[in-house]
């Protein structure tokens, strides 16, 4: 029997859309496209830094992939690898764990680079350019094939180099200073 994707005219559409599946898909001009499974490695350090940011913030504020956020441009949605949400979050995600456009933003969304040509860029230009246009005001892309933290602080509506750690560096966070961590301890 052949199956019909569905297509969406609004995002308000793909939202109200169930399927009963516990896959990610993210909306590209109207339609489904499913997303892959992360890397062992890179569920790894995003579960590391899950932890490092708990003890900081409390787990109810830090979200794995499973958060999508809704941004301007193709594709509709994102699902940062981490993201640490607002206080007011936690009530609004209750039925749904998506971050409208409508909504405050994260606090920090943190990617982590998978390999190949075609993620790199998307994790360093096309997400950097959604994340920056919905306004969050931190953004890490973590980079295991070159072992470094790129990190990124909206400054009047643009990002800009905090710093791009590696080795023993420690991390400068903008918006979380009290944060200890060295890139050695996400890599090794």
């Amino acid at each position: 029997m052949l199956q019909v994707k569905p297509r969406f005219q609004s995002f308000e559409d793909y939202l109200a859309y169930d399927n009963n599946s516990e896959k990610f898909y993210e909306l590209f001009n109207g339609e489904l496209v499913e997303m892959p499974p992360e890397s062992g490695l890179n569920v790894e350090i995003a579960t590391f830094l899950l932890l490092k940011f708990a003890s900081l913030v409390g787990y109810r504020r830090v979200r794995c992939q499973g958060l999508e956020v809704e941004v301007r441009g193709e594709p509709r949605n994102r699902y940062p690898d981490l993201t640490i949400i607002r206080e007011e979050h936690i009530q609004q995600l209750l039925k749904r764990n998506t971050i409208r456009l409508s909504m405050s933003p994260p606090l920090l969304a943190i990617e982590v680079v998978s390999p190949g040509e075609l993620q790199r860029d998307r994790d360093y230009v096309a997400k950097r350019i959604q994340y920056q246009d919905c306004g969050i005001p931190e953004y890490w892309i973590v980079d295991p094939q070159t072992r470094t933290i790129l990190v990124l602080e909206l400054v009047e509506s643009n990002y800009t180099e905090v710093g791009n750690f590696s080795g023993d560096d420690w991390v400068v966070s903008p918006n979380f200073r009290e944060l200890n961590l060295k890139v050695s301890e996400v890599f090794d």
